[in-house]
């Protein structure tokens, strides 16, 4: 069991990875063209709709509950310290590489959402057994990476291209009429 959580990690980890730098395009060379380099230290503060921010969030508390399967010796502010530096390490990409948008808002949000997934095994852990909860969470990974493969698979039948950003004028439209 220990391997597979080792597996599902990593592919997590491939699949955030390619979902954050690369917006899920399999052209390269599209999404480096692009050049958008941009960079808001100020949290909450940029072109970031709520929308994203939830996004950002959910699509990081799996890591969170991923690294406490395989990181048992690593303490609870160890681990989390891991997932802040893991997002820092992709934003800092994003602008070296020119590749999408720097925003600490980000970091941020993706470090809130490790630090629930971390919460809620530690929590999940005090009422189930720590066997059970790290096959379950395994099993459960590998059952949505399985699906993850089979939407990709859809969604490559039918062209998966990188988006350039929307202009400052949509980025306003847009803001108003959100939620």
């Amino acid at each position: 069991m220990k391997s597979l959580s080792k597996i599902v990690l990593a592919l997590y980890l491939l699949f955030l990875l390619w979902l954050v730098l690369f917006k899920f395009s399999l052209n390269l060379s599209s999404v480096l063209d692009h050049q958008t380099r941009s960079l808001n230290l100020i949290p909450f503060a940029a072109s970031s709709s709520l929308r994203e921010i939830i996004y950002n969030f959910v699509v990081f508390i799996p890591f969170g509950l991923f690294l406490s399967v395989n990181l048992k010796r690593a303490t609870f502010w160890q681990r989390l310290a891991l997932v802040c530096i893991f997002s820092l390490a992709v934003e800092i990409t994003q602008f070296v590489f020119a590749i999408g948008a720097t925003d600490i808002t980000d970091v941020i949000t993706n470090t809130l959402g490790g630090y629930l997934g971390l919460l809620l095994y530690d929590l999940s852990n005090k009422y189930v057994n720590n066997e059970k909860l790290d096959r379950f969470i395994a099993v459960a990974g590998t059952l949505l990476l399985i699906v993850f493969i089979l939407l990709l698979g859809v969604l490559l039948s039918h062209g998966v291209r990188y988006h350039s950003p929307p202009s400052k004028a949509r980025q306003a439209l847009t803001r108003y009429f959100e939620f």
